[in-house]
């Protein structure tokens, strides 16, 4: 494997365009998650952007030239929009891929989910934080939601929309995920992504986790991917995980890792997780980061580089959203990895990774600070020279 092939990079250049898209249609949702960046309430806000400003957001969206960013229309839940569909079909016809990430309720129909695929959602990601129904439900605030996942999740395969799933890795999850793992390679999936969490919201009630433990997650999520597609969200030293472990693997060295590691390694042995057909090529990590190739809007119009990142760069109301992207000071600074400060500005992985910014400001009120939640100790991988290449751009 080639070191442009270990991490992908976008086509088009990140300071032009983003990768991704992520509306924010509404914060109402009846769930009351533990984690919720959203801190999701049960009504609709009045000052939410209404169906003409959403087109004018995707007119927005498309001006950034074909092929358009991804467009994932998010919430709170979105199926508490009465015109969610009306606003695909919309997407689409401007040229744009369009998701949705609903929550795990009683709206997850086939019905709604056949109109969803009907208006042209080409994919729906789903949230799953335990593998029981009494671990998902607890953390979720809601009794019934880990059933109404799965319901969906089938639904969703069975009429042909890729679905994603989305783990929380917190103090709760960190032992289950193996049986996580398990259950989502079962039930099959698009995509598995592990979202190491950023305290904002109601997120900054749970406890932190160690870098170790990170690292840990990190390398477990990569063994996965031997088998089912994974990624990460706000875990960007994956990047750097996939690099370390494919030149660790091509010298038939493994990498010195924590008792975690070791627990979920022999749990995934016990449920037979890595038997079985292995993937023929390995899903590489993509080069996208908070404001480069990556873009939230909130229910609001406020621009941010990252839902988890509560800076806003401007208003789609009042500013186009391709001149805030190119143009602000917020998003330009956070695509410069030459500005990173601490172990993030030192590191030999910083134009690859470059940590969380969200993490970092969260931690820290520093966008540019280095990521706390990252073990690496820059110059410390033994291979450099086999790196040069890899982490150059």
């Amino acid at each position: 494997m080639t070191p442009r092939t270990v991490v992908r990079t976008p086509r088009h250049s990140v300071s032009e365009r983003p990768f991704i898209v992520i509306w924010e249609a509404t914060r109402a949702c009846p769930l009351a998650c533990l984690h919720c960046r959203a801190e999701a309430q049960t009504a609709r806000h009045p000052a939410e952007l209404d169906g003409a400003d959403a087109r004018r957001v995707m007119d927005q969206i498309a001006a950034f030239g074909r092929p358009g960013p991804l467009f994932v229309i998010t919430g709170g839940d979105p199926f508490q929009r009465t015109d969610l569909t009306d606003l695909i079909t919309y997407g689409t016809s401007r040229g744009l891929r369009v998701a949705v990430s609903p929550s795990g309720t009683p709206t997850l129909t086939r019905d709604r989910l056949l109109a969803v695929r009907e208006a042209g959602a080409v994919a729906l990601s789903l949230s799953l934080d335990g593998s029981t129904a009494a671990r998902h439900d607890a953390f979720r605030g809601v009794p019934g939601v880990y059933d109404w996942t799965l319901d969906g999740w089938r639904t969703a395969r069975a009429l042909g929309l890729k679905v994603q799933i989305n783990t929380t890795v917190t103090r709760n999850s960190l032992e289950d995920l193996a049986d996580i793992a398990a259950l989502v390679r079962r039930e099959g999936a698009m995509l598995w992504s592990g979202f190491v969490l950023v305290p904002t919201g109601r997120g900054e009630q749970l406890d932190s986790l160690t870098p170790a433990e990170i690292e840990d997650v990190l390398h477990f999520l990569y063994d996965c991917g031997s088998v089912m597609a994974t990624k990460t969200t706000e875990g960007h030293h994956f990047r750097r995980v996939a690099l370390q472990r494919t030149v660790l693997d091509a010298r038939g060295e493994r990498p010195r890792l924590g008792p975690l590691y070791g627990r979920l390694s022999a749990r995934a042995a016990e449920l037979g997780l890595f038997d079985g057909e292995h993937r023929p090529v390995r899903r590489p990590p993509m080069d996208v980061s908070s404001g480069r190739g990556f873009v939230f809007i909130s229910h609001t119009g406020e621009v941010q580089p990252s839902g988890f990142l509560p800076l806003s760069a401007g208003n789609v109301k009042t500013r186009p959203l391709t001149g805030i992207y190119r143009e602000s000071d917020l998003f330009t600074k956070v695509r410069d990895p030459s500005l990173l400060r601490g172990k993030c500005g030192a590191c030999e992985f910083k134009t690859v990774c470059g940590g969380s910014r969200s993490r970092a400001y969260g931690f820290t009120g520093d966008v540019l600070e280095a990521d706390p939640y990252c073990a690496y100790e820059p110059g410390s991988f033994p291979y450099e020279t086999a790196l040069t290449k890899s982490t150059s751009r």
